[in-house]
């Protein structure tokens, strides 16, 4: 009789265990948004012609061609002039992430981005801070050009840094408004036509670029009630560009530096829900 031997059992493979990966935090994950889009820019530098090129463009166009023409009392034109161009400049800040935010939302960036366990969230901030920074760029170019020019800050340092702290805070508010125009708007042609449509009248009717004195008193009024004209006043006043408000001025031109923070928190907080409910509705899509 004969006996079949058994063969032994297989010994099991063992498998290495797959670690746990946990998702990042909201801050972790916004600032890898952040990152992401830096390099971007570094990858693209033509992205950068808006904030380099672009204001030194303006500073010398406006000062040299236009400063000629428009008087300004107690005060250098190209002085005058500075303030102005740093606030249209952050106010423009809401044009560039509109445009940036509807073409990843277009290429299918955002979809990728939703397949990663992060919060959608961390998509918005981390472009809104991108976008500062990217804006950042372009007041540092104009605050050197306009030095070049004869530019100068006569107070000190506290009321400089301040200044230059409430352009950020504007800022912010107004890259809120262009993630949510971003997020609304089907395609880059329709952002540009819509948001040239805003801007432009919010930028010229103030006083970025000439006195509300000189306007029709109806024109004048709307002016200095403009969020961007508080903005421009209180650079003016911060950094000693220009004597303070007339007494037949607006109300928000006598307390500029208040008025600002007030517009940029309403601003902020009005723009970022619509913002990240048009996000989440655009994305879903």
């Amino acid at each position: 009789m004969t006996t079949t031997p058994t063969r032994p059992a297989a010994a099991e493979v063992a498998r290495p265990e797959r670690p746990e990966v946990s998702p990042p935090s909201l801050l972790g994950a916004s600032l890898i948004v952040v990152r992401r889009n830096l390099i971007h820019i570094k990858r693209m530098p033509e992205l950068l012609l808006d904030v380099t090129i672009q204001p030194i463009m303006f500073v010398c166009l406006f000062a040299f061609v236009f400063g000629g023409s428009i008087a300004v009392s107690g005060s250098d034109y190209r002085e005058f002039l500075v303030p102005g161009i740093m606030a249209q400049t952050m106010a423009f800040a809401s044009f560039i992430v509109a445009i940036g935010l509807n073409t990843d939302l277009d290429k299918g960036l955002v979809d990728r981005f939703k397949s990663l366990p992060i919060s959608r969230a961390s998509i918005l901030v981390g472009r809104s801070v991108s976008s500062l920074l990217h804006s950042s760029i372009g007041i540092t170019v104009m605050a050197l050009t306009g030095l070049a020019i004869g530019w100068r800050v006569h107070n000190g340092v506290l009321d400089t840094v301040l200044g230059f702290a409430l352009l950020l805070l504007f800022g912010f508010a107004m890259i809120w408004l262009g993630i949510l125009v971003g997020s609304m708007m089907r395609s880059v042609e329709a952002v540009n036509g819509f948001m040239f449509t805003v801007m432009f009248p919010i930028t010229f009717v103030a006083n970025t670029f000439a006195p509300t004195s000189n306007m029709p008193d109806w024109l004048a009024t709307i002016a200095e009630w403009n969020p961007l004209s508080s903005l421009v006043q209180a650079l003016r006043d911060l950094w000693g560009n220009g004597e303070p408000a007339t007494a037949d001025s607006a109300w928000p031109l006598h307390h500029p530096e208040l008025v600002t923070v007030v517009w940029a928190v309403a601003l902020t907080a009005i723009f970022m829900p619509l913002a990240l409910r048009a996000f989440a509705a655009r994305s879903r899509d």
